[in-house]
């Protein structure tokens, strides 16, 4: 760590104030679903329609998912917390879990806030984790409250004005 780095706890605690929302990220590997939750997801361009997700290096699904032809991303409602948590944890995801087969046979999941199903587009070095890159196939939405993270816990959305 150079003197002008912040050191990893500052760092760590600065993000923590970032509220974003909670995604899911699926795909097909030689057979297996696989399967991780992710925070780090964002819009990319709307032309091409592109998003990416980062995911850490030291993910057990970071081959899988970052060599897959296609992912989706399922970005959760309020109501799926338990997917979040399901997905965050390690070993066997999809133990007596009924999902659909979406584009490249990655799995589905009941639909949340919206999902996104891609095409992979790239990977770019980001550090410690692969930057993936997917080109947006797919897209649907609903109206259903989103599922947010902030300050290391889930939370709600709080409509302010009109």
């Amino acid at each position: 760590m150079s003197s002008h780095d912040v050191s990893p706890e500052a760092f760590r605690n600065a993000l923590a104030r970032w509220a974003s929302g909670v995604t899911v990220v699926t795909a097909h590997d030689d057979g297996d679903p696989v399967g991780m939750t992710a925070a780090s997801f964002s819009s990319l361009s709307l032309d091409p329609p592109l998003v990416l997700v980062c995911i850490a290096h030291s993910a057990r699904s970071h081959a899988a998912l970052t060599g897959a032809e296609g992912f989706i991303v399922h970005v959760l409602s309020h109501e799926q917390q338990h997917f979040s948590e399901r997905f965050s944890k390690p070993g066997s995801k999809f133990d007596d879990l009924e999902t659909g087969e979406g584009l490249f046979g990655a799995p589905l999941l009941p639909l949340g806030t919206a999902r996104l199903e891609c095409e992979r587009h790239a990977t770019l070095d980001g550090g410690d984790h692969t930057i993936l890159v997917g080109r947006v196939r797919s897209a649907e939405s609903t109206d259903a409250e989103p599922l947010v993270y902030w300050d290391r816990s889930y939370r709600g959305v709080t409509i302010v004005g009109d």
